[in-house]
């Protein structure tokens, strides 16, 4: 599987250098050759470290990544060597290099996982410290200058950027942070799976034990408020409904999540002008003179992928510059655009993919910690998917969140890949065969003595 993952992003590879020049690109060996080195030692590393972990995500996680490579390389050519196009922030010439770069820091932080922590359970020793943890990476931006913490041109304030290097504490924090509701609900879960009143078929909690939500809640709206990021605090409220519901099998918790969610988004849009105006953007992106105001680089992602159509304009032969950040956040509409409708849900079906191999691995493991760590990872995977598509796609407000594996910069790439260890070792935990005895019961062991 790994050799058929290393292959397609080398024919993809090639194909962005026919599109572009009608020739093989340059540093097609180097760039794939990278690729199948780095694969091969997580492989070797999996074989020694988890030998018993799901066949499939490594396979999945890496083609991810190499197609992410392929786009950094499609885009990066924009406007050089005789290609058509400028795009709104400019690409460096080794923004390829500097993503495979990043790549082998996230399969090094995969095999770091993989080598420190040997069983799950482990991790809930640490929960109340995790969680301080992932607090403290997500308020960090908010108490940052606007010139450190800020995204040019997004308003959200997302990242630490000093000397030239950004980073995004928000992707390590979903880790810590899913370790922590893990480890917290695991002993908490008893209690908040009492039933209250019933209402139309529904159980609803007991009102005292409403505070957990309550307070995740007012956190994430606080999240939405100081930072103006819909994403991230979608991300972190749903995760903590999420483990909630595999927790508790209460729906009842879904329906408050939700509700509590969207009815505090709507009430900072009034408040925020930021958020206000994705709202507004995502309602009315035509209006008022748009796509020349503030729904423009909606309207651009939506011009482009209905231009790539069903079967795509093919890799190199689109014009995905047109859309600003089209190398991060909107990743997605530079892929609909050149591999179409068809490639998009080859995309997505390879997300839907992992996260039922980390549901999979949830069901099989008998830990309860390991049980809602991989329940909430892989939730988490696939709703951050869902928030950006979603976005993008203008089926709810746009977000400035990252495509796993596939957008540009190091957070997330190196953040994913600690998230497949982590799946990956539950699944080693719950694949592995029990101990056999050393004799059976009964049988009786003859020695010889001389």
């Amino acid at each position: 599987m790994l050799v058929f993952a290393v292959a397609v992003v080398t024919f993809a590879y090639a194909n962005v250098g026919f599109g572009l020049n009608g020739k093989l690109p340059p540093g097609l060996g180097e760039y794939c050759g990278g690729l199948a080195v780095l694969v091969l030692i997580a492989h070797l590393a999996v074989r020694r470290l988890a030998p018993w972990a799901d066949p499939l995500m490594l396979p999945l996680a890496a083609l991810l990544n190499g197609l992410g490579i392929v786009m950094m390389y499609r885009l990066q050519e924009v406007g050089r060597n005789g290609n058509p196009g400028t795009l709104s922030v400019p690409m460096s010439a080794t923004a390829t290099t500097t993503q495979l770069l990043y790549s082998a820091l996230g399969i090094a932080g995969f095999i770091l996982v993989l080598l420190v922590i040997r069983e799950p359970r482990m991790l809930q020793r640490y929960t109340y410290t995790l969680g301080a943890v992932g607090l403290v990476l997500i308020a960090i931006p908010a108490l940052l200058p606007d010139s450190i913490s800020e995204v040019p041109g997004t308003g959200a304030k997302i990242q630490i950027a000093a000397g030239g290097f950004t980073i995004q504490p928000e992707e390590f924090a979903k880790l810590a942070l899913a370790v922590f509701f893990a480890g917290y609900l695991v002993a908490k879960r008893d209690v908040l799976a009492l039933a209250g009143r019933r209402i139309l078929g529904i159980d609803l909690p007991r009102a005292r034990d409403l505070g957990p939500v309550l307070i995740a809640w007012g956190a994430s709206l606080l999240m939405l408020f100081f930072e103006s990021d819909i994403g991230t605090s979608a991300l972190f409220f749903g995760l903590f409904v999420a483990v909630i519901y595999v927790a508790t099998q209460r729906t009842s918790w879904l329906i408050i999540g939700v509700s509590l969610f969207v009815g505090g988004a709507l009430a900072v849009s009034r408040l925020s002008s930021h958020v206000g105006q994705r709202f507004d953007a995502w309602l009315h992106p035509f209006a008022a003179g748009n796509p020349s105001g503030n729904a423009f680089q909606l309207v651009q992602g939506m011009y482009g992928m209905g231009f790539g159509g069903v079967l795509g304009r093919g890799l190199g032969g689109g014009q995905p510059y047109w859309t600003p950040l089209v190398q991060s956040d909107f990743v997605i509409t530079a892929f609909g655009e050149e591999i179409g409708l068809t490639g998009l849900m080859a995309l997505l079906i390879i997300y839907g993919l992992i996260v039922q191999r980390g549901l999979r691995a949830a069901i099989l493991v008998r830990d309860p910690f390991a049980k809602l760590l991989a329940g909430g990872l892989a939730f988490t995977l696939a709703l951050q998917v869902f928030v950006i598509v979603g976005g993008v796609t203008r089926l709810i407000p746009l977000t400035g969140i990252t495509t796993p594996f596939l957008s540009q910069g190091g957070s997330s790439l190196v953040a994913s890949w600690m998230m497949i260890a982590l799946l990956m070792r539950i699944s080693d935990t719950a694949r592995r065969p029990p101990p056999q005895a050393i004799q059976d019961e009964g049988m009786t062991q003859v020695v010889k003595l001389r």
